[in-house]
């Protein structure tokens, strides 16, 4: 295979195993195994199939675009008004988390510097911020270097822990928590963002049929290594399972491989961090028009100013930012499918045939999960 499927691969896994992993042990311990696993299904399926959807939508259309622009070549201007919304403010969102988290794991990667996890949060968002500034030519061949480091990481840290895993410490439901896991679990599976990034890596239509295989190659790959990683958190720290994940391990594995973790964390924040930033950067620059520095400056300095204002409870960011960008985009993309269906700029390299019904069932989850997650 071409060196840009490994790369494309690369830049979707790192995008969609960001901050949400390390939340995901703590509402699964929560929640319950089989409320999660409900949650896994139902929206892994949702996720797979919107991500397919917005695969096809980029290969069916002539101009280069990120979300905001498809919404309004093909939704009009309330689709466009809604998208840039949701959009802004997930991205937003989703580059604060990663600040949040980044900084903790830096604290405990690098406890002999003697700085505060704040002040780490600020020298993550600053050295990444150099990376976005750059560009995704930059950071393709380090994205895949970043996962292939994080794999190997996660799957050591799942062996150190497979000693202490006790059945005892997997409640199988707790329905006072049963509406908990639905904004992070939709945040963790989400990586539809790589998309426009990813096809700017391949060049003729031969590369444009590696879509399709990726993206539920990267689907597959992920959820592994949620399952691993969660199985290994919560069955060593059951509920004493901390928002974080390692926290609650130092009592059961120790320092050393808590800070091996740790490096996984940065690891994974900073591969997420780095995409999203570029699509946030790109849609100011191809959906608004914004010169490119102007791009880079709307979109490193709005994280950076709520985390300087005392922003800093991860899940809760989590969950509301999952629920937006997983409900709102994900419905969006539905509508952007349908569309698309009979106002194609040209045929892709792949077209699936689904029917009204199921759209309308993907969008009836995404509306029940909104109000779920504002009701738990």
């Amino acid at each position: 295979m071409r060196k840009h499927f490994y790369y494309a691969l690369a830049i979707l896994v790192g995008t969609t195993i960001g901050g949400g992993i390390f939340g995901l042990p703590y509402v699964i311990a929560k929640a319950g195994l089989l409320t999660s696993l409900f949650y896994f299904l139902v929206l892994g399926a949702s996720v797979l199939l919107v991500t397919l959807f917005f695969g096809e939508i980029i290969l069916s259309t002539e101009e280069d675009h990120r979300l905001v622009g498809y919404a309004k070549k093909y939704l009009g201007k309330k689709g466009e008004a809604l998208i840039t919304i949701s959009t802004v403010t997930g991205m937003i969102g989703s580059l604060l988390a990663y600040i949040i988290i980044g900084g903790n794991f830096l604290k405990i990667v690098l406890p002999s510097i003697g700085l505060s996890a704040t002040h780490f949060s600020f020298l993550f968002w600053l050295v990444l911020s150099f990376f976005v500034y750059k560009g995704i030519k930059l950071i393709a061949p380090a994205e895949l270097l970043m996962n292939v480091c994080l794999g190997i990481i996660l799957l050591l840290v799942f062996g150190f822990a497979m000693p202490h895993i006790e059945p005892q410490n997997f409640q199988i439901i707790d329905f006072s928590n049963v509406f908990l896991p639905f904004g992070v679990i939709l945040f963790a599976l989400v990586g539809w963002t790589a998309l426009p990034e990813m096809a700017e890596l391949f060049q003729s239509r031969e590369d444009h049929k590696s879509f399709k295989p990726i993206i539920i190659l990267g689907m597959g790959i992920v959820i592994l290594l949620y399952f691993l990683f969660s199985a290994a958190v919560v069955g060593v720290s059951g509920l004493e399972t901390t928002q974080e994940a390692f926290k609650g391990l130092i009592p059961f594995l120790g320092g050393n491989v808590v800070r091996l973790g740790a490096s996984l964390g940065v690891l994974a924040v900073s591969a997420s961090f780095l995409v999203l930033a570029l699509y946030l950067k790109d849609t100011f620059k191809y959906d608004f028009g914004v010169k490119p520095w102007k791009a880079f400056l709307a979109t490193s300095i709005p994280p950076i100013v709520f985390f300087s204002l005392g922003i800093e409870n991860f899940i809760g960011v989590l969950g509301i930012t999952g629920t937006i960008i997983g409900a709102l985009e994900g419905t969006a993309i539905v509508l952007i499918f349908k569309e698309v269906k009979e106002k194609r700029d040209k045929e892709p390299e792949y077209s699936l045939s689904v029917s009204n019904y199921l759209l309308y069932l993907l969008i009836g989850v995404f509306v029940l999960g909104i109000i779920a997650q504002f009701i738990g």
